[in-house]
């Protein structure tokens, strides 16, 4: 029987008590941040209630609070901090290139071996352009869709994010005016479907193969291969957007499933940390933006070639996130997951963690989660109790609960997150139950 909601919620009360307590140093940097930021914020995924912790540095898989608390870094910088805090081998190409100049303004050798480096990687990237974000990486590619196939409505799918202007977690003011059909997440029949009604109109369909925001909820493999189906049978182009799973084995996603898309979309990780966003796909498409040729697309961006995220991105996608590499972590996240979710079970704890390799986020009830409403059953409150009761045991974690395993983490970061939840697991049995 679920616990009383004034017993949840009393137990939240006191953590947020603690929490501002021990974090006065914080609070007074938000409410100074406030007089030039709205809320003292220019990210709002980084804000929560009362205030948000301010973090002054970070050392391999660890951040440091300006209230003086070392963290463990299981938030990953939402998957984009893949390599930990100054991997060295990513730090020296950084320096090597700060020598040569920051803003040269031309072509340079890293743009085309990074290009190279993500085409060889990547089953679906004949050809590939650069951006400076996934937002700005899916925007071009959905745009590209519309164009090459002189069509307006594009199909997306409930709890997907595609960036700051493609939330589909709800109703956002702010998203891009596409024609947009919204469609349910790992329903292959609904999908196919709604095709077949806009398919002399549909120009693209746009899917994460692991919902990332939205809860990192896989996609089941039918569900994928029905979208191709109807890619294939209407003239639609498929994207994948792979800006967090592209990390999840040496070819992303689209290489665990066999499904190649037309398109694919990059971003987070692949500039080593610094910012970066990818587009690519099919020859035929992406040759529409070839210089050489007349009529062809323009595709504008001051930084989308910068030296200092070229180079970067080149070390940290040839030297240090290897294929085996990415094979080694992705089973090192599977791992641990289970094991998170086997102390659950045992407890009898009414939640779970869902996800894939070194990406997952905590649920706050035991029911099977495949789509983003079936995740919207758990409770906010006590996942919200979790966040704060994780930070008290040096947790650094999301509010939403999505919980990021990087290269620099070992067996100790990994028990201490393990010894984390089961003291919550513990604590909170009869709130669980």
């Amino acid at each position: 029987m679920p616990a009383p909601n004034t017993a949840i919620d009393s137990a939240l009360a006191d953590a947020i008590e603690r929490y501002t307590q021990n974090n006065p140093k914080s609070r007074d940097q938000h409410e100074s941040a406030m007089r030039f930021l709205p809320g003292g914020n220019t990210r709002t995924v980084l804000f929560y209630e009362p205030f948000p912790i301010t973090l002054v540095s970070g050392e391999g898989a660890y951040v440091t609070s300006l209230d003086g608390v070392r963290y463990v870094d299981f938030l990953g910088e939402y998957t984009a901090g893949l390599f930990g805090h100054s991997d060295p081998v990513i730090r020296q190409a950084i320096d090597r290139a700060l020598d040569g100049g920051i803003v040269l303004g031309g072509h340079t050798e890293n743009e085309a071996r990074l290009a190279e480096a993500l085409s060889l990687r990547f089953p679906s990237l004949e050809r590939l352009r650069f951006t400076n974000s996934g937002t700005e990486a899916n925007l071009m590619a959905m745009s590209t869709a519309r164009a090459v196939t002189g069509r307006e409505k594009i199909m997306v799918f409930e709890g997907a994010y595609h960036g700051g202007v493609f939330t589909f977690a709800g109703e956002s003011p702010l998203n891009a005016p596409f024609d947009f059909i919204r469609a349910t997440y790992n329903d292959a029949e609904q999908a196919l479907a709604l095709a077949s009604e806009h398919g002399d109109a549909l120009a693209a369909i746009v899917v994460e193969p692991m919902l990332g925001a939205g809860g990192c909820i896989p996609a089941e493999r039918p569900f994928l291969a029905a979208l191709r189906e109807a890619a294939d049978r209407h003239g639609a182009i498929l994207i994948f957007d792979e800006v967090m799973t592209s990390r999840l084995s040496p070819g992303g996603l689209q290489a665990v499933h066999e499904i190649t898309p037309d398109m694919t979309t990059l971003g987070k990780y692949i500039g080593g940390g610094l910012t970066i966003g990818a587009f690519g796909g099919r020859g035929d498409i992406m040759g529409r933006f070839d210089p050489h040729q007349p009529g062809a697309f323009s595709h504008a961006g001051t930084f989308n070639n910068n030296i200092l995220t070229m180079s970067a991105g080149l070390v940290a996608m040839t030297k240090v996130y290897t294929p085996q590499a990415a094979t080694a972590l992705t089973e090192r996240g599977e791992s641990l997951r289970g094991r998170l979710n086997a102390m659950a079970r045992k407890a009898g704890a009414a939640m779970q963690f869902t996800g894939y390799g070194s990406l997952m986020t905590v649920h706050m009830h035991g029911n099977a989660i495949r789509t983003p409403q079936e995740a919207a059953k758990g409770s906010k409150p006590l996942r919200d109790l979790f966040f704060f009761d994780l930070l008290d045991h040096g947790i650094w974690l999301s509010r939403r609960g999505m919980i990021n395993v990087s290269l620099p983490m070992g067996e100790a970061e990994c028990a201490q997150l393990e010894a984390a939840v089961e003291e919550f697991v513990a604590s909170r049995a009869t709130l669980l139950a």
